[in-house]
């Protein structure tokens, strides 16, 4: 079995030491044996345990749910379910998050075609409902009596 550093597992797995060393800290990865010298020495098992972190996070898990599921596969349990009911909830959050901006995306294009002039100073008016902040250049006021310019 190959002993590796910490800079020879970080470069086999496409990430950085100091990632490795923060990951010990949080306990994603259990403490390494150290060399005579001092340095951390990981085996070959930890490149597949980086790798299945780093592949959950792509996926959007936390770093918090990722060490839950790894506690699980070390008391011999298989994480399929759990695993499940994460990416479910990630999947509903993405969909409500993607809801929320398509109707933003919608009030835009809506703001934008009720002002069709835009580029145009005289279409965008500070009392429409975008409001550009600045010293005013012409005579109009706010209600509140405040001078701004229309940019």
């Amino acid at each position: 079995m190959r002993q590796l550093t910490v800079s020879k597992l970080a470069s086999e797995v496409g990430t950085s030491s100091d990632t490795l060393r923060y990951y010990e800290r949080i306990g994603l990865l259990p403490a390494p044996e150290r060399s005579p010298a001092g340095y951390r020495l990981y085996g070959d098992e930890m490149i597949e345990r980086v790798r299945f972190i780093k592949r959950a996070q792509r996926f959007g898990l936390r770093l918090e749910e990722i060490g839950e599921l790894l506690s699980i596969r070390e008391r011999g349990l298989c994480p399929c379910g759990r695993t499940r009911s994460m990416l479910e909830e990630k999947v509903q959050g993405l969909t409500e998050e993607m809801t929320a901006l398509q109707r933003l995306r919608d009030d835009i294009q809506q703001m934008l075609d009720e002002h069709a002039t835009a580029g145009q100073r005289e279409g965008w008016q500070c009392g429409s409902g975008l409001i550009q902040l600045g010293r005013r250049t012409d005579t109009s006021t706010t209600s509140e009596g405040v001078s701004y310019e229309c940019l």
